[in-house]
């Protein structure tokens, strides 16, 4: 007799549950759920809103976790909330998702595809887009929940549920935990994210042990001159050549500052100055995205930074009270780190669930992510996020053939295969919560 049928045999005499069989019910119950979240999804993807102004995407997450018995705090640091549910004396388990859209105009033909307009941190009308995601975050925060109050017999311990604003921005984590979040609700025993990828098939589950995801460090350049009519370029400082040999010399941050065996970034992203073609501007305005892992690589590239743009301008004649003025932003976001010994364990759990072939172990990318602040309070407390794959599956063969290329994640194509996606991930993120929490 095969062992899955003496397990069953057993089970049926004894009135207990087999491992195979609990596995079995939870993607029953997520493939019965689905009407309820393809639902709630459309909705999620049609109206993104954006960093700091996620009001209206906060109190829909809010209104699904009082319906399901948790307490629920909201406007907690910024638009974020909080839910609790008690289940007995057991382990507290944190789960997060982000509530953030970003300011893209959709362009993936679906026809749930947004559509809404709002003001970005600069007071322009935008479109706005789930470009990265979160509508799926969400959706599977909420059928993970879903699955977890339906199995309450099966497990004790405390779920703090947290929904967090400003992803995208780096603000959200910090504003949560300046506000209290480990002191004012149950400290977590572990946290857990999941985030999606561009470029895994549907249904298949990434996990990266240590770190996972860059420091990132927004800046900005103002490069000062002294404008005038483009015909006389002899009577002015022009910026706009200076700013281009600053953008020049920032690359050799990277190839001669840095140990080759050290990951850095130094991107330029945008760079602006000027109204017309023969006015030479009084100045131009660069902005960077740095990323790197260490402290010690991220403050010699900030310094690199500095003194670069400041001694270009010294030798454009610029005078000392005009050096560039360089502006690192509060949206620094630190290293996200994934507990080897957590992330050993859930892969471990994913291959038992649903097959090697469909758990990747991945490497470290140059993405950021501010769920890492969570895992790095004192003291720190082991934390984890996998990755989920999105790719319709006959778009992914194809990719590997070349024959396609697949939208990145910020891209106003991406648009994920939503039912093997969101049902992969309420299960993975279920059987990972229940794997944590005491068994009843």
């Amino acid at each position: 007799m095969h062992l899955s049928r003496t397990i069953a045999l057993i089970s049926i005499i004894f009135g207990i549950s087999s491992p195979l069989q609990a596995n079995n019910s939870v993607q029953k119950a997520v493939e019965n759920d689905w009407p309820y979240l393809e639902k709630l999804y459309q909705h999620l993807h049609k109206n993104p809103e954006l960093s700091f102004q996620e009001s209206e995407t906060a109190k829909y997450i809010a209104r699904e976790m009082k319906s399901l018995g948790f307490e629920v705090v909201e406007n907690f640091g910024g638009h974020g909330l909080v839910a609790v549910l008690k289940n007995g004396s057991g382990p507290t388990i944190m789960l997060r998702t982000d509530l953030d859209g970003l300011p893209i105009k959709e362009n993936t033909g679906l026809s749930y595809a947004s559509q809404r307009v709002a003001q970005d941190r600069d007071g322009k009308n935008t479109f706005t887009m789930h470009a990265c995601g979160h509508d799926v975050h969400m959706t599977v925060f909420t059928g993970t929940a879903r699955r977890l109050v339906e199995l309450k017999q099966r497990w004790k311990g405390t779920l703090v549920m947290i929904g967090q604003p400003a992803e995208e921005r780096s603000g959200g984590a910090k504003a949560m935990l300046k506000q209290g979040l480990f002191e004012k609700f149950p400290r977590p025993d572990y946290n857990l994210a999941l985030h999606v990828s561009s470029n895994l098939k549907a249904g298949t589950l990434g996990i990266v042990k240590g770190f996972a995801m860059a420091n990132v460090d927004s800046v900005d350049i103002l490069v000062h001159g002294e404008g005038g009519h483009g015909a006389y370029p002899n009577n002015t400082k022009d910026p706009i050549v200076l700013a281009s040999q600053i953008v020049q010399a920032l690359q050799t941050i990277v190839s001669r500052e840095i140990s080759p065996l050290e990951p850095a970034v130094v991107t330029v992203g945008s760079i602006h100055g000027g109204s017309q073609h023969n006015i030479i501007p009084n100045q131009v305005k660069l902005q960077l995205t740095l990323r790197s892992y260490s402290k010690e690589v991220r403050e010699t590239t900030i310094s690199a930074i500095k003194r670069i743009t400041a001694n270009l301008a010294r030798a454009a004649g610029i005078s000392e009270d005009k050096l560039p003025t360089v502006t690192v932003l509060d949206e620094n976001t630190p290293a996200a780190f994934n507990n080897p010994v957590l992330a050993s364990r859930i892969e471990k759990l994913f291959v038992e669930k649903f097959g090697q072939n469909n758990v990747l172990e991945l490497g470290p990318e140059m993405v950021g992510e501010d769920f890492g602040r969570y895992g790095q309070v004192e003291p720190k407390i082991p934390s984890l996020m996998f990755r989920l794959g999105t790719v319709e599956k006959n778009r992914y063969e194809q990719s590997l053939l070349g024959q396609v290329r697949l939208p990145t994640l910020h891209s106003a194509k991406f648009a994920p295969d939503p039912k093997p996606t969101i049902s992969k991930g309420v299960r993975a993120m279920t059987e990972a919560a229940l794997e944590l929490l005491d068994k009843k």
